[in-house]
């Protein structure tokens, strides 16, 4: 594991001690210079992906900790194995070794954007003000997120859910290329996101919705455990479908355990286009499987028994072994999975149990 330091940074702010955050990687990462304003005063965790005997360059002035391969098969043993390599999914590994309360995970092709004044957009302080403000996940606002300055609860929301509940997860949009899978992209090849909409809203109980690891901030001890991106590297045939399954997963712990999901602000700008060919030949048995995988969660039931996430995910792992393990021999090993990761926390998050 290497380590950097920190030099000047700015005063006070939001979260300097409670929040870590973890980029997967597997280039050096001058994309930092970018985010220098808003990222220096925080710690890192850099996961790096593929040839643990490639060097990655980190500018001066971060703190950070970078973990290799091999950190983590010493760090974790044979259950190492379990961490998804040559794949964003690798990212989990962060939140395992990560001691803070709250989360942001950003991909190194990410930049920021500017919001239609002109103005950089501070996305982590955005993740930070949508965690720390309740959620509505019960009643749907009409005015959006009503904790946000310049907004409240319209007539006729009832009062009694007008004290929100916990947020869990704060997801972000892009602006520039969308997150669309390959058969869109073949599609629409050239298609840009150009549409900045300045709303954040509550997922509601009951709906799931497609989440993007690019762009994701969490309260790790609220849901940290449930945040495993599977087994999607490409030994496996279910490739880029790591955040889809862990926000299947969360969002049905979330809806048990009366937590919020947000959506919307704040946008990063996504600067790389996938090959959509490329894309195809790493999603498509999950595009096969999809509806199958949608219906097994739509229909997910948790019992009254579990009530903490680490007990709601062991139950989710074993509906996953006996209802998706019909559809394909690969959900037995995910569900295998989905243990091995609740005992590597347990191991390296003792307290937290």
């Amino acid at each position: 594991m290497a380590a950097g330091s920190s030099s000047s940074v700015p005063s006070d702010p939001l979260l300097r001690d409670e929040l870590d955050i973890v980029i997967p990687t597997a280039r050096n990462l001058d994309f930092l210079e970018a985010w220098r304003p808003f990222f220096q005063p925080y710690h890192l965790i850099i996961v790096q992906d593929g040839d643990s005997k490639n060097t990655i360059s980190v500018p001066g002035g971060f703190d950070y900790e970078l973990y290799d391969r091999n950190d983590i098969d010493r760090i974790l043993g044979p259950r190492a194995a379990r961490i998804s390599f040559k794949d964003s999914a690798c990212r989990c590994f962060g939140y395992l070794v990560s001691k803070k309360k709250y989360i942001f995970t950003v991909d190194d092709d990410c930049f920021v954007a500017k919001d239609p004044s002109g103005k950089q957009i501070n996305a982590l302080e955005q993740h930070i003000r949508n965690l720390l403000t309740p959620s509505t996940p019960f009643f749907f606002n009409t005015l959006y997120d009503p904790y946000r300055l310049g907004a409240d609860f319209v007539r006729g929301y009832p009062f009694s859910l007008r004290e929100g509940s916990p947020t869990a997860v704060s997801h972000g949009l892009w602006l520039n290329v969308p997150d669309y899978d390959a058969p869109t992209q073949l599609v629409k090849p050239n298609e840009r996101n150009t549409r900045y909409v300045d709303a954040v809203l509550t997922v509601p109980k009951g709906a799931f919705f497609p989440m993007s690891g690019m762009n994701l901030a969490f309260n790790r001890e609220l849901i940290g455990q449930a945040m495993y991106f599977g087994l999607t590297d490409d030994s496996q045939p279910n490739v880029r479908y790591d955040d889809m399954w862990a926000a299947w997963c969360v969002k049905v712990i979330c809806d048990h355990m009366g937590f919020g999901v947000k959506t919307g602000l704040p946008y990063i700008w996504n600067s790389k286009a996938r090959t959509p060919l490329v894309n195809l030949r790493k999603e498509h048995e999950g595009i096969y499987w999809q509806e199958d995988i949608v219906r097994f969660f739509q229909s997910v039931t948790l019992s009254k028994t579990s009530v903490t996430v680490q007990e709601c995910y062991i139950e989710l792992s074993q509906q996953v072994r006996e209802k998706l393990g019909k559809v394909d021999a690969y959900f037995i090993k995910l569900a295998d999975a989905m243990m091995t990761w609740i005992e590597a926390w347990n191991e390296l998050n003792p307290s937290e149990n």
